[in-house]
């Protein structure tokens, strides 16, 4: 009788309910204190994921101007005569980036048919290249079917700074631009070469391979004015502008028209001399600036 009586005043007690609640609500309020860390960890991670692709870019361009004594042209177009006509500027930036096998394809696929929009032959129209996608979106990591082409295509997260708009040509990238370092008076260092854009809601807009763009000026498409003009309701029913360096939205189909970042305060950008630089919305007004080559002006952001 005495080793029962020992035995059942060994056995814990069991939990009640309301401790297991307690310690179901304590869970959670843990849960809650720590993904806020963990999404700004991922969300940091992510941005220097991005930061890396425009360094590796903007080697590259380098690589490429060293080889061509200029950088590439923003949209290559020459009336429509241009043996590459609609071709990126991030296309011609392919042997640069370890792609030779891919430009090799592209060149025999230019011979072989134009416009460059159907694969085949044009394999690079819907290739993800993983440079050119920002790790923040999700929908440039695999090729997308846009409203109109019903075709898939491969996107890229970065476009050429033009200058202020499609028509001054006052930056380093724009349609036919033959740009070399010497022409970059403002200095390197102080003049923009690409910066973010995710591409548009309907995907008609960010294609990394070939492209139009307003008025085949590769605007929108893979350049962009840092205070772009809305000329061509074909692109999106917007106003037309200007439009300013400010946030943005996966879902607006008016922000195809400036630069922005799935980030939280501004957007990554490449200079002309290869550096990267987070740049937040408050520089709007300093922009223009920024993008011009040869403007004259004086901006000391850093």
């Amino acid at each position: 009788m005495s080793c029962i009586s020992s035995f059942r005043s060994s056995n814990h007690r069991a939990f009640t309910l309301v401790e297991i609640l307690v310690v179901i609500g304590i869970i959670g309020i843990m849960i809650a204190l720590l993904l806020p860390a963990v999404q700004k960890v991922r969300d940091a991670a992510a941005r220097a994921g991005c930061a890396n692709n425009l360094r590796q870019i903007g080697l590259a361009a380098h690589l490429y101007h060293d080889a061509k004594r200029a950088f590439p042209a923003g949209f290559r177009w020459q009336g429509g005569r241009d043996p590459y006509a609609y071709m990126t500027w991030l296309a011609q930036l392919l042997p640069y980036l370890e792609q030779d096998n891919l430009w090799a394809i592209t060149l025999t696929a230019y011979k072989e048919v134009r416009p460059p929009f159907f694969d085949p032959p044009h394999v690079g129209i819907d290739t993800v290249i993983p440079i050119f996608a920002c790790p923040s979106d999700g929908r440039v990591w695999e090729p997308q079917i846009p409203l109109l082409n019903q075709e898939p295509v491969a996107l890229t997260s970065y476009l050429g700074v033009s200058g202020k708009d499609l028509t001054t040509k006052d930056g380093v990238l724009y349609r036919d631009s033959r740009v070399r370092v010497a022409d970059i008076t403002d200095g390197t260092s102080n003049t923009l070469f690409a910066g973010e854009r995710p591409p548009s809601p309907t995907f008609q807009s960010g294609w990394w391979y070939a492209g139009s763009g307003q008025d085949f000026t590769g605007s929108v498409a893979m350049v962009l004015g840092v205070q772009e003009q809305n000329v061509s309701l074909a692109w999106a029913p917007c106003p037309p502008g200007s439009y300013a360096f400010a946030p943005g939205s996966f879902q607006n189909k008016c922000d195809v028209f400036h630069f922005w970042g799935p980030h939280s305060g501004g957007a990554q950008f490449l200079f002309a001399d290869g550096s990267v630089h987070f740049l937040t919305y408050s520089i709007a007004p300093l922009m223009p600036a920024l993008a011009s080559r040869a403007g004259g002006e004086v901006v000391d952001l850093f």
